[in-house]
């Protein structure tokens, strides 16, 4: 038993929950990496570095109100994150944006993405606006055929927005052109964004599922993961503006209504069980606007539930 009446001054976590950080991207091996993708392509100057490239740094600081420690037991997921088995956790930080080269930044984004899948890893990424999904998209052509799962209160179906035709609001146009991209799910949507009626045919017309926040509350989430095909593989893209505001309201676009937190871990963790996940995202975090940090530790808790229920199906045994 120690003598001492003190302890150190309390660290901040640089990783989440201070997982090894990985600074050579191709020679590592891991079940699971964290990949902070703060820079996507920008409508203007003023959006070049806006406050959502903060929210990768934003989630890995309130990590610890997500989970207290990787020995503490998680009544959402039922033990322990990694369930006492030996998963290899790292944190690959963020990718390097440059101002001067901003098509480039997505070019770097797929290239690190495709590197933590050599990997062998689930990717897990920090955002960033909604752009940032893109490269993701992109660099998992070879895990094709790909049911998304998109979470979000606008559908993002834009083609060309203020001259860009990479930005947040045409990532789910730029996923349908991808020949891996097969079924689409939208859930959560709400409101009013930058799609016109032009878009929301566009989007039926390719065959996309868009599920309202007025159809989800009134079925519930269960039966929307029930029209989600079995035995497929999945990514999962979560724009915080489609979840509750009460419980992320760090968003550029809050509205009332949205995607709860048991509606959210039910999601997660049916598409665990329902078939592959081969990784996820969360974007659009403004953390300048953030309540006692609820909107990072929300997002912390979600990707809790996505490896803990991963780690229980199996899907990282060696």
């Amino acid at each position: 038993m120690s003598n001492s009446i003190t302890n150190p001054p309390k660290k901040e976590f640089q990783s989440f929950h201070n997982f090894p950080i990985i600074n050579d991207l191709d020679n590592f091996k891991a079940d699971v990496a964290f990949l902070g993708i703060p820079f996507g392509d920008p409508y203007s100057m003023g959006e070049a570095s806006n406050d959502q490239s903060n929210a990768p740094t934003h989630i890995r600081r309130y990590c610890e109100r997500a989970l207290r420690g990787l020995d503490r037991y998680d009544f959402d997921i039922g033990g322990t994150l990694l369930n006492g088995e030996d998963i290899t956790v790292v944190d690959c930080g963020d990718v390097i944006g440059e101002a001067k080269d901003v098509i480039g930044n997505h070019d770097r984004s797929e290239k690190a993405v495709r590197k933590v899948l050599s990997s062998g890893a689930m990717p897990i990424i920090l955002g960033g606006d909604h752009a940032i999904p893109i490269p993701v998209f992109r660099a998992l052509e070879n895990h094709g055929p790909i049911t998304l799962v998109q979470v979000d209160a606008h559908i993002d179906w834009r083609d060309v927005f203020h001259g860009v035709s990479y930005g947040l609001s045409s990532v789910i146009r730029r996923a349908s052109e991808m020949d891996h991209i097969d079924e689409i799910f939208q859930i959560g949507l709400r409101s009013a964004g930058s799609a016109r009626p032009e878009e929301a045919e566009a989007a039926l017309d390719y065959g996309s599922n868009l599920i309202t926040d007025i159809e989800l509350q009134e079925v519930g989430m269960k039966a929307i993961l029930d029209r989600i095909p079995d035995n497929q593989n999945y990514y999962l893209t979560i724009d915080a503006d489609g979840v509750d505001p009460t419980i992320m309201p760090a968003v550029a676009g809050p509205a009332p209504g949205g995607v709860n937190y048991a509606q959210m871990r039910t999601l997660i963790q049916g598409l665990v069980k329902k078939g592959r996940v081969l990784g996820m995202d969360i974007v659009e975090i403004t953390p300048a606007k953030d309540v006692n940090g609820i909107s990072a530790i929300t997002a912390g808790r979600f990707i809790c539930n996505l490896i803990g229920t991963a780690v229980r199906a199996g899907y990282f045994k060696k």
